[in-house]
């Protein structure tokens, strides 16, 4: 199998096609410490694009309660368990390199069913019918079912927990689904590395369902061939009527009312890394500022997901599904800095995608100690421009303050 370099597992790695990568790559942040699951992205994905016959199950963006939640149910607790059966004890991280084997690496070695590309397996029907189960449901005194720790809260863990994690496809930079797919139907775009599936190769194998360690490639029985979230990239290539050709985030984001999402393109070099881009929120914020980290790093996929991990969860559970960089990002975003605070107010307020944002300097609003660190809150305002460089919005990070007029009836 050919050889590929890794950026998140800090080394190469098998996998089964050559080395290539984009212009630009389409990638998102979700701040998980402000998702309150309430499904807005859900339903604005489902009636844009899987409201048809033979959709029924089909969920592209999906919340799901962590620890117990997950659609299909159980999707990463059974990929780790095979992952674990491959190389027992050695998934394990050491320097910030991943010294275990990847769902490419183990798949060839896999006996049970015979050597396959990609480690993975196929979710029963059963599996596919709860989008939302165990929702809510957190995490009590070990051993003890349905019971909460009756001593309080605090942090940094709380012994009782969940959170919410959004999912979509990561539109991982070495795909699962293409690297399975016997027909060669998935393919990455060069201009935004947006993963799809040509509806007219595909036979309906289900490779590539069974593939990705996500299951985020879904079959649908009415048509007989396999679909997955494409990312609305007419809106990202500004080719959608109501973009006015400017590029513009996804249905899922621009409905998100939690405001835990933001969407961008990076550019990418030839060798896969990341182009400096020092102004572009998303580099910021995972390369300079370090605060989102990759959903299942050591799945191998390189996904182009990133999230803020929630700061009041266990860390060990946090580092399985993280990495080992989650210490750092949640102590960042804890007591974060005067240009991190400022990148926070990015997050949903307006539709185009940011390229570019600057910061004008506030005065400074007072100082404090948080978690035993201080902290200076300033007024800075933060700027945001599209992909032509035309100013979208400006925000403040303090929201102001508006006093209704005593005129109106329910005036207090």
């Amino acid at each position: 199998m050919p050889k590929v370099f890794n950026s998140q597992l800090g080394r190469h790695m098998e996998y089964p096609h050559e080395e290539h990568h984009p212009d630009r790559q389409f990638a998102f942040v979700f701040n998980l410490n402000r998702c309150i699951g309430c499904q807005t992205c859900t339903m604005a994905c489902k009636s844009t694009w899987t409201f048809s016959k033979g959709q029924e199950y089909m969920w592209w963006n999906n919340v799901e309660t962590k620890p117990y939640g997950g659609y299909p149910q159980h999707w990463d607790v059974k990929i780790l368990d095979l992952l674990e059966k491959a190389n027992p004890g050695g998934q394990i991280w050491k320097d910030g390199v991943f010294q275990g084997k990847t769902i490419f690496e183990a798949g060839p070695n896999d006996v049970s069913n015979g050597p396959k590309r990609v480690l993975g397996y196929l979710p029963t029907d059963e599996e596919w019918r709860f989008p939302n189960i165990y929702e809510d449901n957190a995490v009590g005194p070990k051993g003890h079912e349905a019971e909460y720790v009756k001593d309080g809260v605090k942090l940094p863990e709380h012994k009782t927990w969940f959170f919410y994690l959004a999912r979509i496809c990561n539109h991982c930079s070495y795909p699962a689904c293409l690297a399975a797919c016997p027909r060669n139907a998935i393919y990455k775009r060069p201009e935004d590395g947006i993963v799809l599936i040509d509806q007219e190769r595909c036979r309906g194998y289900r490779k590539c369902v069974e593939a990705c360690p996500y299951k985020k490639a879904m079959y649908r029985p009415t048509t007989r061939v396999s679909e997955k979230c494409i990312a609305c990239y007419p809106r990202v290539e500004g080719s959608d009527p109501a973009s006015n050709g400017n590029p513009m985030e996804t249905r899922c984001m621009a409905s998100c009312i939690g405001q835990i999402r933001l969407q961008g393109l990076a550019k990418i070099n030839e060798d896969g890394s990341w182009a400096e881009d020092r102004q572009n929120p998303l580099y910021y914020m995972i390369k300079v500022a370090k605060v989102a980290l990759p959903l299942y790093p050591q799945f191998g996929t390189e996904p182009n997901g990133y999230y803020i991990p929630p700061r009041w969860v266990n860390r060990e559970f946090l580092k399985q599904m993280f990495g080992p960089g989650v210490e750092y990002a949640i102590d960042a975003y804890k007591v974060p800095d005067r240009e991190l605070l400022a990148v926070l107010q990015l997050f949903r307020k307006g539709e185009q995608i940011i390229f570019k944002y600057e910061i004008k300097k506030g005065p400074k609003v007072f100082e404090t100690e948080i978690h035993g660190k201080p902290f200076t809150l300033y007024n800075d305002t933060v700027i945001a421009y599209n992909k032509k460089g035309k100013e979208i919005f400006r925000t403040q990070v303090e929201e102001p303050f508006h006093v209704r007029p005593n005129i109106h009836q329910n005036s207090i």
